[in-house]
């Protein structure tokens, strides 16, 4: 008797069938609402959310895996992936405080568990831009007797095309405003989806526009409102593991662009040289640096997936540089191979410029590299 699939394996069968239809939707546009029931099918949505929960209690470290082997495919798929497995966590974490009522959370499970059913934090705006940058948001909770009534225009909103909940980041209407989220189930009265999204990268990650107009939701829908300072600083927990699913993703990215550039070497033998390029040492070299980008990769996020898993948990600080790290050593490594393969890497035949155009847009992810430089910065100088 075979043993069953791990995780991992599981990701990686699937990845395969994503991969053969990667190029369609970025050319297109189009969202890969095929791979979301793949991805249902197989049990993967639920991967994140603890037992207790009715999920599966994956570790960070198997989450990791999971995004790395699925980004190797289909980024965008990867990216709200990511997007469902930090809020399925979230609703299981107790300190300092259980933000998420029980109920709501293992609904929200549950329904993820039974169909294709995502959630997504609504965060950026228009004016605001990344929250993480500081001040307080455009939209805004008005409470009343029926319930809270939500207004506002979020941007970049990640899977906005299959989403079944929005996590949407709103100030309260209150003399003294508090800030958190809201839970928001799609398609209520009042919310339109405006397609904006059209990227260099990450195309069929359908990150549109998501604008409410006095949309009513119970009372009970409001997650862990603080006042805005009682933010600040950022959250260790959600930091350490968006830098090892984000770091996953894009190196996943670099590995597919590593393993199309080795074939490439192998296949084109111009006639002055009567031998393949991957005879040339400067080639090898070359791909050496590439190596060496991808295992520092591995290492870093491993590490971190593994001090996670085992209770040690890093400063955001120290996240958020790692998070940096490894997607620029990702942008790196797509580059270097692009060096290598001069005309034959941009020609859209190929996938090189595919991966190039994706794995820029890991710069673009919260903490960018200047907010994490400044912050280490800050930090060795005791400021």
């Amino acid at each position: 008797m075979n043993a069953p699939l791990t995780w991992e394996q599981q990701a990686r069968t699937l990845a395969a069938e994503f991969a053969s239809r990667a190029t369609k939707h970025d050319a297109e546009g189009s969202f890969p609402f095929e791979n979301f029931e793949a991805l249902h099918q197989t049990g993967l949505l639920t991967l994140a959310a603890s037992q207790d929960l009715g999920g599966q209690g994956a570790t960070l470290a198997h989450l990791g895996a999971v995004v790395g082997a699925i980004g190797y495919a289909c980024p965008a798929t990867a990216l709200v992936l990511i997007m469902q497995y930090i809020q399925h966590r979230s609703m299981g974490r107790t300190s300092p405080v259980r933000s998420w009522p029980e109920p709501l959370a293992r609904r929200l499970v549950a329904e993820a568990a039974a169909g294709v059913s995502l959630v997504n934090a609504l965060r950026v705006e228009p004016d605001l831009g990344s929250p993480a940058r500081g001040g307080l948001p455009a939209t805004v909770a008005r409470q009343t007797a029926e319930g809270w009534r939500i207004t506002g225009h979020k941007v970049y909103s990640t899977g906005a095309p299959i989403l079944s909940w929005y996590s949407v980041w709103a100030r309260t209407d209150e003399a003294v405003p508090r800030v958190g989220h809201f839970l928001v189930q799609a398609g209520l009265p009042g919310i339109q989806i405006v397609e904006t999204w059209d990227h260099l990268g990450l195309r069929a990650s359908g990150s549109h526009d998501v604008v409410l107009k006095d949309v009513l939701i119970p009372l009970e829908h409001a997650l862990d409102l603080r006042t805005p300072e009682n933010w600040a600083g950022g959250e260790p927990w959600l930091q350490a593991e968006m830098a090892v699913m984000l770091g996953a993703l894009y190196t996943g990215v670099a590995r597919a662009a590593r393993d199309w550039l080795v074939l490439f070497l192998h296949e084109r033998k111009p006639a002055s040289l009567g031998a393949s390029l991957a005879s040339l040492p400067r080639a090898q070299e070359a791909l050496g640096g590439i190596e060496a980008l991808l295992l520092t990769n591995q290492r870093l996020i491993e590490g971190l997936a593994r001090d996670a898993d085992e209770g040690v948990l890093r400063s955001a600080v120290e996240s958020g540089l790692i998070k940096s790290v490894t997607t620029g050593n990702a942008v790196q490594a797509v580059e270097q191979a692009l060096a290598l393969t001069s005309n034959h890497g941009l020609a859209r035949k190929n996938p090189l410029e595919r991966h190039l155009r994706d794995v820029l847009c890991g710069r673009i992810h919260t903490p960018q590299d200047d907010s994490a430089r400044l912050a280490v910065g800050r930090k060795a100088l005791g400021l």
